[in-house]
């Protein structure tokens, strides 16, 4: 495949309504993300539901009165806003909570690579007197995270090995992983690509990288799927995001195309009727969301899931297991049951990876089995992901599973269910003679 520039003249990115012809309530979405509108909040003769296609909760109401009490309903869901007003520094932050002086000393004395970065939206959740709150835990540093413990890497899972363009990694036959950006809404403190996050100072995409990687796909008929990733994809404009997209669409050997995102959980306002319009253009499209917590599942929070489900967009979860955030199995079960009812179907639960300063967040082994063993058998199977570590050095997702299957005895495998009562299926056809 020819090298070509990003946007040329025969293919440059879709306009700026892109998507709005047979979208829900386009109103709302042409004034409120065209960026070349003068006073995009100036219409007030229409009715707040006519304007914008969601709904807020009466916490985000009672947040956006006292922390933003010149700020718009209609400015408050222009996710363009929410990202503009991310919340990085230490005096912002502090006017929102109440600072411990673990989190105050981590923010002003921070040397690590990931930065700081909350979503307005997202710091509505958060608990403003409880350091220990488990949503305050995963975006607000503590001094921990200067404690860099053995076997903790900055490429724990040696992705850089598997990099042979830059943005793509190459570990799995079939599949690639497509890292199209650096930058995130909300920076997680275990994020496992910390060592890359905002690299550049500026933010700009990198569009030589992006059709270097384009024709590395292109030219691997090997590649079926392809996973974008970053950063958060759902981060670049409609516009942005649909180039990638139609460019991935031509290749006739990628069979599907799946999107690693974290957005519909820490910025909602970004799952639009124009957004969901494009991207049901190019099924099979696929969705993975990162869900920590039930405190997460918020009525914002659904609607997005809703409305990506409902332009038929199967949607997976990924959670990391995380010390006293989601480690039992009370707070599991609450979480699967609100994703199912969501159409999120739960699929990876993650061993936390061993970056540097992690070790606070790590959990033993045993705790992520416990909580499968916990969920199995007690539950629908709709409900139990699969508990995998991604193996250090490069070996990939290893799925991890209580002791069901016991030994054999007597041509009988011994099985443990559930309840831990014990079964005998008959496995012995090695032993048995013909029958005609």
């Amino acid at each position: 495949m020819e090298s070509e520039t990003l946007f040329n003249e025969e293919e440059e990115p879709p306009g700026q309504l892109t998507g709005l012809v047979h979208a829900k309530n386009n109103v709302s979405d042409f004034l409120l993300f065209s960026s070349e509108i003068a006073q995009p909040y100036a219409v007030k003769q229409k009715s707040s539901s006519a304007l914008f296609p969601f709904k807020d909760s009466a916490r985000s109401r009672i947040f956006r009165t006292n922390q933003y009490p010149d700020i718009t309903r209609l400015e408050w869901f222009d996710w363009r806003w929410q990202l503009h007003n991310a919340i990085r520094d230490v005096d912002t932050l502090s006017q929102i909570i109440n600072l411990s002086d673990n989190e105050r000393q981590a923010m002003m004395h921070h040397s690590g690579a990931l930065p700081v970065s909350i979503t307005p939206y997202y710091a509505s959740l958060l608990d403003a007197d409880d350091p220990a709150d488990p949503l305050r835990r995963c975006v607000v540093p503590v001094v921990d995270e200067c404690l860099h413990t053995a076997g903790e890497e900055e490429d724990p899972l040696c992705e850089d090995v598997d990099s042979p363009v830059p943005g793509i990694i190459h570990r799995y036959p079939d599949r690639v992983l497509f890292l199209v950006t650096d930058t995130c809404s909300t920076y997680c403190r275990y994020c496992t690509r910390s060592r890359i996050i905002e690299r550049s100072a500026h933010r700009s995409l990198n569009y030589e990288k992006w059709n270097t990687a384009i024709d590395y796909i292109a030219g691997n008929k090997n590649v079926r799927d392809v996973l974008l990733s970053g950063g958060d994809p759902l981060t670049l404009s409609d516009e942005k995001l649909e180039w990638l997209l139609a460019r991935l669409h031509k290749i006739r050997h990628v069979e599907m195309v799946r999107i690693g995102t974290k957005v519909p959980v820490v910025l909602p306002q970004r799952i639009t009727p124009a957004l969901t319009t494009m991207l049901r253009k190019y099924h099979p499209l696929w969705m993975s969301i990162h869900i920590t917590h039930p405190k997460e599942l918020t009525p914002e929070m659904s609607a997005a899931c809703i409305r990506l489900a409902d332009a038929g967009i199967p949607l997976g979860s990924q959670t990391v297991l995380l010390a006293n955030v989601n480690d039992d199995v009370a707070t599991m079960t609450r979480l699967v049951h609100g994703q199912l009812q969501i159409r999120v179907r739960p699929y990876y639960l993650y061993q936390c990876d061993p970056i540097p300063g992690s070790s606070h967040f790590r959990t033993p082994i045993n705790k992520g089995l416990e909580i499968i063993q916990g969920l199995r058998g007690h539950t629908t199977g709709y409900a139990v992901p699969t508990y995998v570590v991604d193996a250090p050095g490069g070996g990939g997702k290893i799925p991890l599973l209580p002791e069901y299957a016991i030994g054999w005895e007597n041509g009988d495998l011994l099985l443990r269910n559930y309840e831990g009562n014990t079964y005998r299926y008959p496995d012995n056809h090695a032993m048995l003679k013909d029958i005609h």
